[in-house]
């Protein structure tokens, strides 16, 4: 592993350098790209920077629970804090995310690390590819092909209602008479969707499904055990 010498007030100075490149960026990518500065250490209000925020309807301030459905950022983002072993940056390249009202995005994210380990910031890319999907529906009717309408999202911005949303999405026939894998499943969902990185998640998850906080927490771990390989 490469050696990572330490710098006083590291954090500040990456993101400073990380709003620079956002900002150059933002005046070479058409209004079609949204670029994005996280501070994963605020999740709750987590955007520092944007460009092109109309393409999620995303602005400062905003929570990381915001971002587009799918986004694999957020994976890269618990696999840093599992193992800090390493400061290199994780690159999530070219994978596919949906806009907050369906549109097909195409993704990318670098989650950044201090010379702990600990993971402070991430640069996202979302390009909307909608004119795309609309050229493809056009050709399809064209030869006659159906083509699949894309799913609508939440638009719900305010932060309970992101959660609420996550929680709902998770348990879609509500959590009556749900059993324990059942809900292990709704925990690996809601935490898919990033739920558990902000304050509060971990409570609100374990009140909608009718268990206790250490449930959730072990539920989780038993989810990191079988992604590890060890079920």
């Amino acid at each position: 592993m490469k050696a990572c010498p330490a710098e006083n007030h590291e954090q500040q100075l990456i993101l400073g350098v990380l709003h620079s490149t956002l900002k150059m960026l933002s005046q070479v990518v058409g209004n079609h790209t949204e670029i994005v500065l996280h501070d994963l250490l605020n999740p709750e209000h987590s955007i520092l920077a944007i460009a092109n925020g109309h393409v999620t309807g995303r602005r400062v301030g905003d929570s990381l629970l915001g971002s587009p459905r799918h986004d694999l950022g957020f994976a890269a983002v618990r696999r840093a804090m599992d193992d800090r072993s390493s400061c290199e940056p994780i690159v999530v390249d070219n994978y596919a995310t949906l806009a907050p009202d369906g549109r097909t995005l195409r993704s990318a994210t670098v989650v950044y690390r201090d010379s702990s380990g600990q993971p402070f910031a991430s640069l996202c890319v979302n390009a909307d590819l909608s004119a795309v999907e609309a050229a493809h529906q056009l050709l399809g009717g064209l030869l006659g092909l159906a083509s699949a309408a894309a799913p609508v999202a939440d638009e719900a911005r305010d932060l309970q209602q992101l959660m609420a949303g996550i929680i709902h999405d998770a348990c879609p026939g509500g959590v009556l008479g749900m059993k324990t894998a059942q809900k292990r499943e709704a925990v690996r969902l809601m935490q898919e969707r990033g739920l558990f990185l902000v304050k509060g998640g971990i409570e609100k998850a374990a009140a909608s499904l009718g268990v206790t906080r250490y449930t959730i927490y072990n539920y989780l771990e038993q989810l990191r055990a079988t992604d590890n390989g060890q079920e």
